[in-house]
């Protein structure tokens, strides 16, 4: 049976099951930047099949992926867990509150999305609870391409996994990337113009939705969504639902920058 060492990355710990401590000791190396096969190998003291096999079965669930050139990275699951488990801020529960009250003030489903590589997180959800509606589970994965949540995080983000100034994101003359949906530049700065988006029918028929932008000290965090069927909230659900969203999500981004967010949340 194959064996670590008991310094290895300074991170993992023995538990007794082998194959989990194998593979969080890889990772754990993997957290220092992309390797390969062989320096995995080597700095885990696993042998190469076995350090190949681990790190297929980990690839199979995305916790590592390979870059162009073979090497292995850490993959984008880590960050779909990590927004949801929040180790500096649990945001879904702060959010809650505020949620709560869009879903009673609007009474249609809400959700909040973080961005996750070139798709949104849905990591809090309300849903509507009567008749027709839009339900999104915690924990999906959804395009950026479709949909106005999307719109909202591709408007005020610049390449993926970079984070740009709020200030200079509503006056900033280049264009983000929008490689993900291949948005037009015109409509992502109409979006940012006027501080929130709707989508009719993108990501699936007969829904319709705002988001507007939540905020943590300047840096675009994640998109607050409301979404209903378009037979209530209009082919225009901007009209009905821009003003309850963006100011609920002007709230929580008041919430965010509160220096004890971070323990109430707890």
């Amino acid at each position: 049976m194959d064996s670590l060492p008991d310094a290895r990355t300074g991170a993992s710990r023995t538990t007794g099951v082998g194959v989990l401590d194998r593979c969080v000791a890889l990772l754990d190396l993997l957290a220092g930047g992309p390797r390969t096969l062989r320096s995995l190998s080597a700095a885990s003291r696993l042998p190469r099949p076995t350090a190949h096999r681990l790190l297929v079965a980990l690839e199979a669930h995305r916790l590592v992926v390979r870059d162009a050139s073979g090497a292995f990275r850490l993959g984008p699951r880590l960050t779909e867990l990590a927004a949801v488990a929040g180790p500096e801020l649990d945001l879904a529960s702060l959010a809650g509150p505020v949620l709560d009250e869009l879903h009673r003030t609007t009474r249609e489903s809400v959700q909040l999305y973080v961005r996750s590589g070139d798709h949104r997180l849905c990591i809090a959800a309300r849903d509507s609870g009567t008749g027709l509606r839009d339900s999104v589970p915690v924990g999906a994965l959804l395009p950026l391409a479709a949909g106005s949540g999307g719109k909202v995080l591709l408007a005020w983000s610049g390449a993926p996994g970079e984070r740009l100034q709020a200030s200079e994101a509503l006056g900033a003359p280049a264009e983000p990337s929008v490689s993900p949906g291949q948005q037009a530049g015109g409509e992502l700065t109409e979006v940012r113009d006027q501080g929130w988006a709707a989508s009719v029918a993108e990501r699936e028929p007969g829904v319709a939705s705002v988001s507007a932008p939540v905020f943590r000290a300047g840096a675009l965090l994640a998109a607050l969504c409301v979404s209903g069927p378009v037979s209530r909230v209009t082919q225009t659900p901007g009209r009905l639902l821009s003003q309850p969203v963006t100011e609920a999500a002007e709230r929580l981004s008041a919430l965010l920058t509160e220096p004890d967010a971070g323990q109430r949340s707890q």
